[in-house]
């Protein structure tokens, strides 16, 4: 059957997004685990970092790399390949093994990661282009909802279990959850004829080509690096007072901002709604009124002047309002690039996704910088100015779809 012509009701929404919930949290795994790990392994400060490093430099690499893989093989086999090898690498890591041989093999479960971004292009070709938006929506809340509660649930079973046993537990679930796709996805073979260097040498084609991709991607780079901006140095200001959380109350702030997630398919209705340049203005004042709200609420002043119980809601309402931001525009984001060439949309998702996770990493080493001479406001500021920049992006033209109606979609069945 045609990819053009499948109707969305036979996509198998939520168990994408169990599956992009549950393969990305590998992504985030190892952060709260670093002091064990590196205890364990015998590995310095600074080569324990390493293995966040690796991860995430093996997670860039597989966009590039391996994502463009959906526009040449058959989806369905790429997918269960993919997820096999993170599935043993996963395996592997639980293992007592050498230092070496753990950053090595961090380095391929963040290669093998990428096959989340694999998933959603196969959703939006077997969806119908009316409901494209909010299919993709649920299956991006699905994945934002793993990343969320990566953390606190990798803390709580290392703590009972050790930092391994996390590992094994996530090997497992990927085997599983193989094991369901393997009975669900269907089979979608891309017309692409050519060979693999000569698709990789196309992203830059596609990039110089597709001015809304440029302006989605750069957009949410922006609003990623605001987020990353928060969430990489939120628990310093929480240690301390007036707020004083311990371990246990930093998790729990985490997971209170969860409900941001509900944006996801939200936006994603009102881009098929034909209102997804309102949405995504919407979204970026959002987030810019949430890093402000942030600034305000772990200022001395505030500390000064206000009761704790209204600075720790003060602090709550902006991380779910800098989360619903952020998911709103990458769901929107998402939907505005596969709606673009279907033949290309493997590396066109790479190529997004790619784009904004090197937003993020710049967020998160500007906000260290700005941490060290400017405290939590400095922080704020670089996040609320990252805000700024999304919304000016965001005002640069429209969304050209009505180029996507005469291309082919690729053939499923």
């Amino acid at each position: 059957m045609s990819g053009a012509n499948t109707p969305a009701e036979r996509v198998p929404v939520r168990l994408f997004a169990l599956a992009t919930g549950v393969i990305v949290v590998s992504l985030y795994l190892p952060q709260p685990l670093v002091g064990p790990i590196g205890a364990s392994l015998g590995l310095s400060p600074a080569a324990a970092g390493l293995v966040s490093t690796l991860l995430l430099a093996g997670y860039a690499a597989g966009l590039f790399l391996l994502v463009p893989l959906s526009d040449l093989v058959e989806n369905r086999r790429l997918i269960l390949a993919t997820l096999a090898t993170n599935a043993a690498a996963l395996a592997v890591a639980a293992c007592p093994i050498a230092p070496a041989g753990f950053l090595a093999v961090s380095f391929v479960i963040g290669l093998t990661t990428c096959s989340i971004q694999m998933l959603v292009p196969l959703a939006a070709a077997m969806t119908a282009e009316a409901r494209r938006g909010r299919v993709i929506g649920n299956i991006m809340s699905g994945l934002l909802l793993g990343a969320m509660l990566s953390r606190p649930l990798a803390s709580l079973v290392a703590e009972r279990f050790g930092w391994r046993a996390a590992y094994a537990l996530l090997a497992a679930a990927i085997v599983l959850l193989g094991g369901m796709l393997a009975f669900r996805l269907p089979r979608r073979r891309p017309p692409q004829a050519t060979r693999y260097g000569a698709l990789v040498g196309s992203l830059a084609g596609l990039w110089r080509g597709e001015p809304v991709l440029r302006r989605r991607a750069l957009s949410a780079a922006a609003s990623f690096a605001a987020f990353n901006a928060f969430w990489s140095l939120v628990a310093l200001p929480l240690a301390a007072p007036p707020f004083g959380f311990g371990a246990a109350g930093i998790a729990a702030f985490a997971l209170a901002s969860i409900s941001g997630a509900i944006s996801a398919p939200v936006a994603g209705r009102l881009g098929d709604a034909g209102k997804a340049r309102a949405a995504t203005h919407a979204a970026h004042v959002v987030l810019v009124a949430a890093m402000l709200l942030a600034g305000v609420a772990g200022s001395p002043w505030a500390a000064a002047t206000l009761p704790r119980g209204a600075l720790i809601a003060a602090m709550g309402a902006a991380a779910i309002l800098l989360d619903a931001g952020t998911i709103a525009d990458q769901a929107l984001g998402r939907r505005a690039v596969n709606l673009l060439q279907a033949e290309a949309r493997g590396r066109i998702n790479g190529l997004y996704t790619g784009v904004f996770f090197l937003g993020g990493a710049a967020g998160s080493a500007v906000a260290g910088v700005a941490w060290a001479h400017a405290g939590w406001t400095g922080v704020c500021a670089v996040g609320a100015l990252a805000g700024v920049i999304a919304f000016m992006l965001g005002l640069r033209g429209g969304e050209a779809t009505h180029a996507v109606e005469a291309r082919p979609a690729p053939a499923c069945d």
